[in-house]
């Protein structure tokens, strides 16, 4: 597989994908008509904030399966048109947030001691000490306008210097806030009660221009802002009129709206205002950070694995990812066997999670299932970021049960997949972390789902397993492993045979046609 590299980042990144087999092509600045002329040929994007990876990228990018940004922010790719293609986006929430957070505080520091300024008159031989008076951050309130991960570390900071700290964040956990000390309120109080204001959400349709005039207005005379956040958050052009007017204090502002800026920009060259370009990120550790985790992700992704970072699907914390995990190759695999059971399209999938499984957030175990049951029947491949659509598309109903009663597994997932009015239940669990299936329609069977199987229900009776075997045989197929499982119905039971090699159309039909066999199912796990 190929992958674009098409901003610059850490070669460290680089080292990862090209140890894991990938061809790596490296297109620093690339222009974005390039860009759309060379997509075609690539499995994998890593861009930074410069490329704009738009809906006309991703509809000529017939190849491309994942776009990962190494940064947090991403404004720059289409994400609802990488979701619609199947093309999982990922981006670094964690690479980057210490020198986030650090730059922000100093940016805060810088501005209300004038230290860039008076930096640049003292190189020209000046000595403005009494022009340059700051003011201290101890006392003061800061607002705090997002509490995710750098908006939080920022806040416990700023604690640390005595400052008040208030925060203002739509989705925010208040228990979560009021353990960093920090008092929530609505973003119409923040505004007020703020002598420091700091930006720390994406840009959306709802955070461009957040902080305008109208707002600017109601904040107190001699505000301080700041924005490392995303460009457009604050409305440039109000701000520097703020400034102009003396009720802005003081900004610092380290991304802007268009990068990179125009010479005449409204806020260059005002006084109170430092700027810098787009240095929020640019540290040695974190460029290293954001690329590591970047390669990481897009090796584990084109291995069809999980990213726990991905932004066009559910976001799964760290923790939670490290449980479910096992389970979801199981689950992938027993919605595979489910599927190669069927008869017919399928209309309906029940999935029931038993145990402590049912405490944790299982959409992508659910998920995972879903994969495993289209991608034999689909041409398209299926992956994480479309399989819930395509289910859609085809309008079968995905239903999730929990229930925490146990009875033979501390932990078991129930598929139950029903097609032409007929139900197909198979249920798995871990041993250890290996997964395995333990039942087939109520058969009790131990099964290694990680090859092929031949599923045969057949009537309880001497010479029926023997004459399976025979004709395998004759056929030149090996049976590496055979379960029989039985059930409460008398006189009925269920052979699973693991086979090493493909069965012909002309073989699966002579077993289907033996005496007392009732039905012959071939699953083929390499489709997993």
């Amino acid at each position: 597989m190929k992958i674009l590299v098409a901003d610059g980042v850490s070669p460290k990144g680089i080292e990862i994908l090209q140890k894991a087999g990938f061809e790596t092509v490296i297109k620093d600045k690339l222009p974005a008509e390039e860009l759309l002329e060379i997509i075609p040929d690539f499995d994998g994007l890593i861009v930074r904030s410069a490329s704009k990876v738009t809906k006309e990228v991703i509809e000529r990018a017939k190849k491309l399966k994942i776009v990962g940004r190494a940064g947090v922010g991403t404004d720059n790719i289409d994400i609802n048109a990488a979701t619609a293609h199947g093309i999982m986006v990922i981006n670094s929430p964690g690479g980057n947030t210490i020198a986030a957070t650090e730059h922000t505080m100093g940016m805060m520091m810088a501005m209300a001691r004038n230290i860039a300024v008076a930096n640049e008159t003292m190189q020209h031989g000046e000595w403005n000490r009494k022009k340059y008076t700051g003011v201290e951050l101890r006392g003061k309130t800061l607002g705090v306008i997002g509490l995710g991960r750098i908006g939080s570390g920022v806040a416990t900071r700023a604690l640390a210097f005595d400052m008040n700290v208030i925060g203002y964040d739509p989705y925010v956990n208040e228990e979560r806030a009021h353990s960093l000390g920090i008092k929530v309120v609505s973003l119409d109080e923040l505004i007020k009660q703020s002598d420091f204001i700091t930006v720390h959400m994406p840009l959306t349709p709802k955070t461009k221009g957040m902080l305008n005039k109208d707002n600017i207005a109601k904040m107190k005379n001699g505000v301080r802002l700041i924005n490392c956040a995303r460009g457009g958050i604050i409305n440039e052009q109000d701000l520097a009129d703020a400034v102009k007017s003396g009720h802005v204090a003081g900004a610092a502002i380290d991304v802007f709206e268009s990068e990179p800026i125009d010479p005449n920009h409204p806020l260059i060259g005002l006084p109170g205002v430092t700027l810098t370009p787009h240095l929020g990120a640019s540290t040695v550790e974190a460029q290293v950070g954001v690329s590591v985790d970047v390669a990481q992700g897009i090796v584990a992704a084109l291995n069809g694995e999980p990213v726990s970072t991905a932004v066009n699907m559910a976001p799964v914390s760290p923790q939670t990812m490290k449980f479910i995990k096992p389970y979801l190759d199981l689950a992938e695999r027993l919605g595979c066997t489910a599927c190669s059971l069927a008869d017919g399209p399928i209309s309906e999938v029940t999935i029931k999670y038993n145990g402590e499984i049912a405490d944790v957030d299982t959409k992508m175990i659910t998920i995972a299932a879903i994969k495993g049951m289209l991608n034999p029947i689909l041409e398209s491949n299926v992956n994480y970021v479309n399989a819930p659509s395509l289910a859609k598309e085809r309008n079968i109903k995905i239903t999730e049960i929990k229930d925490k009663a146990v009875e033979n597994f501390a932990n078991l997932i129930t598929i139950s997949i029903t097609s032409s009015d007929k139900t197909e239940t198979i249920q798995g669990t871990l041993f250890g972390e290996e997964g395995r299936i333990v039942s087939i329609n109520s058969y009790r069977v131990d099964v290694d789902p990680h090859a092929r199987i031949l599923i045969c229900p057949h009537i309880n009776r001497p010479g029926v397993i023997g004459t399976i075997g025979s004709l395998l045989g004759y056929a030149n197929i090996n049976i590496s492993g055979m379960q029989v499982g039985k059930t409460k119905i008398a006189g009925t039971s269920m052979m699973v045979l693991t086979i090493d090699n493909e069965i012909p159309d002309t073989v699966m039909q002579q077993i289907i046609n033996l005496d007392g066999i009732f039905d012959a199912k071939l699953v083929n796990y390499y489709t997993v």
